[in-house]
């Protein structure tokens, strides 16, 4: 079993008590209000590590997933990007997207608008947002987050399955207020 690494106690600065002069993952251990997404993008320090995201007033801190997660999202942005650009939209990989109090990072984001110059970009922008399904969080994946981004009006909703190592790709519109499933297309099939 994984225990938690020890982490000091925050030096005291003038005027703040014990908190940490700058952001810092030392605030987890001294925050117990409910958190939102300004907080915790004002609180906690930029990563490229783990995903920091915030949900119902919880942060939720996940490692990056294996190798096989990391290849497929990388494989599609590739491919998605050209294809977002003739249609004059903007793909990104992990980005940052708050909706309402929450904090939202989707494996693969496609916006109305460019994300040059931001670190967050409101869900209301967003024309498609994707996950890749991860071993450890396929209830997040599958339900949990079409759910979320449904009840924010994304349009649609990408989700990539890797179970047994074998891609399966889903492509989700949003009707009535839930996620219909596209039909899936067969390879050589005219699209």
């Amino acid at each position: 079993m994984a225990q938690a690494a020890y982490a000091p106690e925050p030096a005291p600065d003038a005027g703040a008590g014990d908190r940490p002069a700058g952001p810092s993952f030392d605030v987890l251990r001294w925050h117990d209000e409910p958190w939102t997404a300004q907080l915790a993008l004002d609180l906690l320090p930029e990563t490229n590590g783990p995903k920091v995201e915030v949900l119902s007033g919880s942060v939720i801190v996940t490692p990056h997933a294996g190798y096989d997660h990391q290849d497929a999202e990388l494989d599609l942005a590739y491919l998605l990007k050209q294809a977002a650009r003739k249609a004059k939209l903007w793909l990104y990989a992990e980005a940052n997207v708050v909706s309402g109090q929450d904090l939202f990072i989707p494996d693969l984001v496609v916006l109305r608008v460019p994300g040059g110059g931001r670190t967050t970009m409101d869900i209301r922008h967003a024309v498609l947002l994707g996950e890749v399904v991860s071993p450890g969080n396929r209830r997040k994946d599958i339900i949990d987050r079409p759910r979320e981004y449904g009840t924010a009006g994304v349009p649609f909703f990408l989700r990539v399955d890797l179970r047994n190592r074998v891609p399966t790709i889903a492509l989700f519109e949003l009707t009535d207020g839930e996620y219909r499933r596209w039909p899936p297309l067969r390879p050589g099939a005219p699209s």
